[in-house]
C-alpha cells in the first residue's frame, strides 16, 4: 500500500501556502538566522497506529529539498506513547515552517488509522469488513482513504464517479426502488457496481427483485438486520450503515452483514497526539 507523490504533492503545497500566507513564517524569520541548522525529533505522545509518516516527510522536503528526514517507524506500525517516529535535520527555519502542516497531517491520518484498526479488531471474529465513506475532509480524501486502509479497513466510493449508490432522494425522484435500479443498470457499463440504500424490509424486497450488486441497510435495528440477512440469503453483498459506534459494532457484525460503513471514521476522528521537538 502506497501513496502516489503526484496525487499528494498538491495537497501538501496547498496546506503550506495556507499556513505560510503572504510573507512566510515571520516569527522564525525574525528570531532565527537564515544559516541556522537544527535537528528535531517527531514523537508520538499517545499510543496508536501510524499513518502519514511519509506524507509528513514530504512536507519538510517540499518546503526545502535539502532537509533530511530519517524515519524510525513506518505506516502501519502500532507504537507506544513516547515512541520516536522520525528525525528531521537541516535549515532551522524550514523545519519550523513545515512543522505544523506535517504534524496536522500525521496526527489526523494516524488518528483515522488507529480508530479503524480498533474496529477491524472488534469485528474480525465475524469476518466483516469496516469501510469509510465520502464524509471526508474536503481536499484530504486521498489521504484519509489511505489512512483507513493503513488501519486495515476498506474503502467505499472515492467519489461520485466510481460506483452507483442509489439513496433515498434518488429513489424519491426516480419513482421507486425498482425504477431507480433499472435506470442505473441501463445507463452504466458492466464494470460499474450498483448499490441501493433501503431502510425497510419492504424496500429490501423491492431492491432484490431489481437486481443490484449491493444493498445498503440504513439505520436498521439488529433484529431487522438479522431478518434482512436471511432475506438476502447470499444473493448480494450486504452493507450496514447508520448509528454504528464502537459500542454496538460487534452486535452489528454478528448479524451477518458483509460490510459496515462509518462516516465518523473521517468526519469525527480524534487526531493522534504527535509532536516535534528540537534537540540540537
Amino acid at each position: 500500500m502506497s501513496l502516489d507523490p503526484f496525487l499528494v504533492r498538491p495537497i501538501i503545497e496547498a496546506a503550506l501556502r495556507e499556513d505560510l500566507g503572504r510573507t512566510g513564517d515571520i516569527t522564525s524569520n525574525a528570531v532565527i538566522p537564515a544559516t541556522a541548522t537544527a535537528t528535531a525529533r517527531i514523537m508520538a505522545r499517545a499510543p496508536g497506529r501510524i499513518a502519514g509518516l511519509g506524507v509528513a516527510g514530504w512536507v519538510f522536503t517540499t518546503l526545502n529539498p535539502s532537509v533530511e528526514v530519517t524515519f524510525e517507524a513506518s505506516d502501519g506500525d502500532d507504537v507506544e506513547a513516547g515512541s520516536m517516529l522520525a528525525t528531521v535535520a537541516g535549515s532551522a527555519r524550514s523545519i519550523l515552517g513545515a512543522e505544523r502542516v506535517a504534524l496536522n497531517l500525521l496526527g489526523r491520518l494516524s488518528g483515522i488509522a488507529t480508530v479503524t484498526a480498533r474496529l477491524v479488531e472488534i469485528v474480525a471474529p465475524h469476518g466483516t469488513a469496516i469501510a469509510g465513506t465520502r464524509k471526508t475532509t474536503p481536499g484530504l480524501r486521498t489521504l484519509e482513504k489511505y489512512a483507513i486502509r493503513v488501519g486495515g479497513g476498506s474503502n467505499h466510493r472515492f467519489g461520485l464517479d466510481d460506483a452507483v449508490l442509489i439513496k433515498d432522494n434518488h429513489i424519491a425522484i426516480a419513482g421507486g426502488v425498482a425504477a431507480a435500479v433499472s435506470s442505473a443498470r441501463a445507463a452504466v457499463g458492466h464494470l460499474v457496481k450498483i448499490e441501493v440504500e433501503v431502510d425497510t424490509l419492504g424496500q429490501l424486497g423491492e431492491a432484490l427483485e431489481a437486481g443490484p450488486d449491493v444493498v445498503l441497510l440504513d439505520n436498521m435495528s439488529t433484529e431487522e438486520l438479522v431478518q434482512a440477512v436471511a432475506l438476502v440469503d447470499g444473493r448480494v453483498v450486504i452493507e450496514a450503515s447508520g448509528g454504528i459506534t464502537p459500542e454496538n459494532v460487534a452486535d452489528i457484525a454478528a448479524t451477518g452483514v458483509d460490510v459496515i460503513s462509518l462516516g465518523w471514521l473521517t468526519h469525527s476522528v480524534t487526531a493522534l497526539d504527535v509532536a516535534l521537538d528540537v534537540v540540537i
